[in-house]
């Protein structure tokens, strides 16, 4: 899956809070490893995520292995609660 690396992180910032916590529950992964996916690098406690940026416009290109963390990411990420005012 190819997605540029600035939508991932609009993605990413749009989740309501607990929204990693809820990922990685329900896939049965670590948070640490749902947060290497949208950029992070911390590798002591969570997994290497397979993800591959090439330079380019909009941040550049992301190709992704895995898009079930994606897919619920959106999920949530549309969800009404996640377009509640704080």
């Amino acid at each position: 899956m190819k997605i540029t690396f600035n939508e991932l992180r609009r993605i990413k910032h749009a989740l309501p809070t607990g929204s990693i916590r809820r990922i990685a529950a329900a896939l049965g992964i670590e948070e640490q490893t749902v947060r290497n996916y949208f950029g992070a690098r911390k590798y002591v406690d969570g997994e290497v995520v397979s993800l591959h940026v090439e330079p380019g416009p909009d941040g550049g290109v992301v190709h992704l292995d895995r898009s079930d963390i994606l897919e619920m990411a959106r999920k949530l990420a549309d969800s009404p609660r996640a377009k509640a005012p704080v």
